[in-house]
C-alpha cells in the first residue's frame, strides 16, 4: 500500500506536472527551432511572442465572457484561441516587413538579427504591459479537474490522491493535435516539403522556383500559431504574467538545444527532457521517500535538490554542459 501511496505522489507532484509543462516547452521550442531552421537565427523576441498571443486570447476571452459566451466544461480560451493565432500571426508579418526583411535582403550576419530580435523582444514586452498591465491574470473558466484527489482516494481507499486538472488534460490533447499537424503539414504538403528544401539549402530552393517570401510568411504564421498555443496553455494550466513569458524564453530555447536546434522532433524530446529535470530537481522527495523507505530511514530533510525559485537554472545548467558536450544536440541538429 505504501508502494503504492508513493507512486500516486509520484505522479501527482512530478509526472503529471512535468508531461503537461513539457508539451507546453515542446510547442515553444518547436516555434523557436522552424525560425532557427528556415530563417537561420535565434528569435529572442519568441517569449514575448507568447505574451503577445496569450493576451490577445485573453482580452477576447473576457468579451466573449461579457456576452455569456462560454465553452462550458472547456475554458471559453478555446473558443477566443483562434482571434490570438490570427492577431499574432498580422503581427509577427508585419515586424518581418518593417524590421527583419531589410536585414534578410542584405544577407546580415544571423548575429545582427539576434540583435535585431532583442529589440523587438523589448518593443513586444512594452506593450503586452502597457495592454494589459503587470499583474497575474488568471483567465481559466469551465471544469477545473478531469479527477480530484478526493474523489481518487475514496475510489482507491488510498491515502494519497491523484487530481489531474481539466487544464493538464487539454494541453496534452492540444500538443498531440498540433505536433501531429504540423509533422504532416512539413512532411506531405507542398508547402512544407518548400520549407524543409529552404532549410537545407536556401540557393537550391530559389534555383528550384520555391518562393523565398511565402516560405518566410508561413514560416512566421506557424510560429505565431505554435507560440499563441503555448502561451495559453501555459497560462491556463497555470497563470498569466509577462515576465514569466520572458523567463520561458530560457527553458525553451534550452530544450531546442538539447533536441537539436532546427530538428522540429528534437524540439519536442528537448522540451520533456528539460520538463522533467526542472520538476525533479526542485520537488521536495520527502513524501515519497517517507513511504518507501523503513520508518527508521525516514528522512527529516525535504529532499529538496533546488529550490523552485531556481528552477531556471536547471535549464541554464542543462544548456551549458549540451553546448559544451554536444553542440548540435541529441538529435543532430544545425550547430549553435
Amino acid at each position: 500500500m505504501d508502494l503504492l501511496n508513493a507512486l500516486v505522489a509520484f505522479l501527482n507532484f512530478v509526472f503529471v506536472p512535468a508531461v503537461a509543462y513539457g508539451a507546453q516547452l515542446a510547442l515553444g521550442a518547436l516555434g523557436a527551432t522552424l525560425i532557427y531552421g528556415v530563417l537561420r537565427f535565434s528569435n529572442f523576441a519568441h517569449g514575448d511572442t507568447m505574451a503577445f498571443g496569450t493576451m490577445v486570447t485573453i482580452l477576447f476571452t473576457w468579451w466573449f465572457q461579457s456576452m455569456s459566451i462560454t465553452a462550458g466544461l472547456l475554458p471559453t480560451a478555446l473558443i477566443a484561441l483562434p482571434f490570438g493565432i490570427l492577431c499574432t500571426a498580422l503581427f509577427v508579418l508585419g515586424t518581418d516587413r518593417v524590421v527583419y526583411r531589410f536585414y534578410r535582403k542584405q544577407k546580415a550576419n544571423p548575429a545582427i538579427l539576434v540583435i535585431v530580435s532583442l529589440g523587438v523582444m523589448l518593443v513586444m514586452n512594452g506593450v503586452v504591459r502597457l495592454i494589459i498591465g503587470v499583474e497575474e491574470q488568471n483567465f481559466a473558466d469551465g471544469g477545473r479537474f478531469l479527477i480530484s484527489a478526493g474523489d481518487f482516494k475514496a475510489a482507491t481507499g488510498l491515502a494519497e490522491g491523484l487530481a489531474i486538472k481539466s487544464t493538464q488534460a487539454i494541453t496534452l490533447v492540444v500538443a498531440v493535435i498540433c505536433v501531429a499537424w504540423l509533422f504532416w503539414f512539413l512532411n506531405r504538403t507542398r508547402t512544407g516539403k518548400s520549407m524543409r528544401a529552404f532549410s537545407d539549402n536556401e540557393d537550391l530552393a530559389l534555383l528550384s522556383g520555391i518562393n523565398p517570401d511565402r516560405v518566410v510568411a508561413v514560416t512566421w504564421i506557424i510560429t505565431a500559431a505554435l507560440a499563441t498555443i503555448a502561451g495559453v496553455l501555459y497560462g491556463l494550466d497555470k497563470s498569466f504574467r509577462p515576465f514569466v513569458y520572458f523567463q520561458l524564453l530560457l527553458p525553451i530555447f534550452a530544450a531546442a538545444i538539447v533536441g537539436g536546434l532546427g530538428n522540429p522532433l528534437g524540439a519536442i524530446a528537448g522540451g520533456f527532457i528539460i520538463a522533467f529535470s526542472e520538476v525533479m530537481v526542485t520537488y521536495a522527495w520527502k513524501k515519497v521517500a517517507t513511504y518507501v523507505l523503513p520508518d527508521s530511514m525516514a528522512p527529516d530533510s525535504l529532499l529538496q535538490l533546488m529550490s523552485t525559485d531556481y528552477k531556471f537554472a536547471v535549464s541554464f545548467g542543462i544548456l551549458i554542459i549540451v553546448l559544451l558536450f554536444m553542440p548540435t544536440g541529441i538529435f543532430k541538429g544545425k550547430s549553435t
